[in-house]
């Protein structure tokens, strides 16, 4: 049996396969043909109509028309018997005859529900369960540049692995295994067509936590979701392993002795931390628990310093803090929802009318409108995702400059944003103290003091991350190299191989 490692992460994703000698990474996405990975993102669109509306509401709907109908038989029976003249009487006794054909013509009554639905029926209105079952899927740049082209002609789950422990019920659960069993069976297609073999197992990482409201009940749901979507793209065989640990089974091979090592893996959606011990010499073996001394994470990752970005270095060109009339500011839950591209319930309620009036009729109270007139050109848009995309490209480039320049011409023509590392600093800074922490409750919950320290994951990247956690933390800890972005899914792919 064949079997790879998925990285399945909140921002990318990107699949691995080892041989026991060798890594070879599968390319996923035809647009980025620099890269391993694809975006974890998931456009679901419709080229020309909408789905049909479901039978429950093709039902009620008829019922509707039903009773409307039994209204008007009513009014004929009534100017029947009031009637006078003969003439009239059979005016109204056909009339009562043709109102009772239709309150029976089933078909007719069903194709008249159906055609008002579809009138009235918008893009947001549709559950996400009929979505995915009707909607076409398009995947990472294609994905991205579809929704760019279209918003409204489609959805795009920004990062799907963020719902996977959040309170779903079950249309909800049943689409979300449905968008990640296509995304696998996409992995799994790229992969048999690279390799030239069937692959029949998986090991997919997983986050430490999940969630950080639901403890366990939320873990236990996120892996369930994840096996039956595994299991519905055609995987026979699926593993979990924790992302640090596998992380740390990749830097093993690198070790020329035992060594107490801690990972800290900072990623896009969640930061875990483990204490394990290492050696060359158990590294084949399928089962360590023996060897990790303390592993803790919390769903705090690279998407909540992006959010943060447009908070604090974006949003306030966008009409944060100004004051309406009564002294009051501007509420910042506009801010905050406009930035909520992984909760569909708070993203749905900002692109609704309503929501655009509510900013409209603020923007009448206060004295520079043109600001705010930013935010409800993103709200009509629905450039939430793009404008939260635009903060994490910022991130990304002040890793390496002082100060930048952020083009945001598609909300306003020569709308640009100046943002300087120090600023990033500041943004960053309530969320490190949070990485701090779980890094202090790693080591404090381990047996043994780590060695050698290992910090992975995009975040890894960004000096201010590192500066933050050897200040006072990790001071004296030798810093093992390794690759940032592929380290996780390479480790997956030993322990797949351990599994074929």
């Amino acid at each position: 049996m064949t079997a790879i490692g998925i990285d399945y992460g909140t921002s990318n994703s990107e699949v691995v396969y080892f041989d026991g000698t060798a890594h070879q990474h599968i390319k996923l996405d035809p647009l980025d043909k620099k890269s391993n990975k694809i975006r974890s993102s998931v456009f679901i669109y419709f080229e020309d109509e909408l789905p049909p509306p479901p039978d429950v509401m093709v039902e009620a709907k008829v019922a509707q028309l039903q009773r409307v109908i039994s209204e008007q038989i009513d009014k004929a029976k009534d100017g029947y018997y009031s009637a006078k003249d003969p003439k009239e009487q059979a005016m109204y006794s056909d009339r009562i005859d043709s109102l009772r054909g239709d309150l029976h013509n089933k078909p007719a009554l069903q194709r008249k529900a159906i055609a008002q639905l579809m009138h009235a029926m918008s893009l947001d209105e549709i559950p996400l369960l009929r979505l995915v079952e009707h909607g076409k899927f398009a995947f990472g740049e294609e994905g991205f540049r579809r929704f760019l082209k279209m918003p409204d002609k489609g959805r795009l789950i920004y990062s799907p692995k963020n719902f996977l422990g959040a309170s779903l019920d079950g249309d909800q659960k049943q689409a979300f295994i449905g968008i990640i069993a296509k995304q696998l069976a996409y992995f799994k297609q790229c992969a048999e067509q690279q390799l030239g073999k069937a692959v029949n197992n998986a090991v997919i990482g997983r986050p430490v936590k999940f969630h950080g409201t639901r403890g366990e009940e939320g873990n236990i749901q996120a892996i369930q979701i994840m096996t039956e979507a595994a299991t519905k793209a055609g995987f026979s065989g699926v593993n979990f392993l924790d992302e640090p640990i596998a992380a740390a089974y990749k830097i093993e091979q690198t070790l020329p002795k035992d060594t107490t090592t801690l990972i800290v893996d900072i990623g896009g959606g969640t930061t875990d931390i483990c204490c394990i011990k290492l050696s060359p010499e158990r590294s084949n073996q399928l089962d360590r628990k023996d060897d990790v001394l303390s592993v803790t994470g919390r769903r705090l990752g690279g998407m909540d310093c992006d959010k943060s970005l447009v908070l604090k270095g974006i949003a306030p060109e966008m009409g944060m803090g100004l004051k309406m009339i009564n002294g009051l500011p501007v509420p910042p839950t506009y801010f905050s929802d406009m930035c909520a591209v992984d909760n569909i319930p708070a993203l749905t309620r900002f692109f609704s009318d309503d929501y655009g009036l509510d900013i409209s009729q603020t923007m009448s109270v206060i004295k520079e409108p043109a600001q705010l007139e930013r935010l409800l050109i993103v709200q009509e848009n629905k450039l939430s995702a793009r404008v939260v995309n635009s903060a994490r490209l910022a991130k990304e480039l002040l890793s390496s400059k002082q100060n930048i320049t952020l083009p945001l011409h598609y909300i306003e023509d020569d709308f640009d944003v100046e943002i300087s590392q120090d600023s990033l600093k500041k943004a960053l800074k309530p969320w490190l103290d949070k990485v701090k922490a779980l890094v202090v409750e790693c080591l404090e919950n381990s047996s043994e003091k780590p060695e050698v320290v290992m910090i992975t994951g995009g975040m890894s990247l960004s000096p201010i991350v590192v500066d933050a956690l050897y200040e006072n933390l990790l001071t004296g800890l030798p810093r093992l190299e390794n690759d940032a972005f592929n380290s996780v899914c390479e480790g997956l792919a030993i322990q797949a191989a351990k599994h074929a």
